[in-house]
């Protein structure tokens, strides 16, 4: 299926400015049709699962952060 780059904005929940940005750039693949760049909506099926588990792994991270403890002197 292929988008236009207001749908694939959307989709990708981005500004239209970056996504035509990243098309011009080459980051983001899109075939030109003359009026338009299509984008092959197939290229992000992964995009949102490892959104998804870097957001889980940033969460944990800031779930286990040890603080430094007041009372440890260094004693040397």
């Amino acid at each position: 299926m292929y988008l236009t780059v207001p749908e694939t904005a959307e989709y990708l929940g981005m500004p239209v400015s970056q996504v035509t940005k990243y098309v011009l750039d080459g980051r983001i693949r899109a075939v030109d049709d003359g009026e338009q760049f299509m984008i092959n909506k197939e290229q992000f099926k992964n995009y949102h699962d490892h959104l998804e588990i870097a957001k889980q792994q940033i969460d944990e991270w800031r779930k286990n952060i040890l603080l430094p403890d007041r009372d440890v002197r260094d004693e040397d």
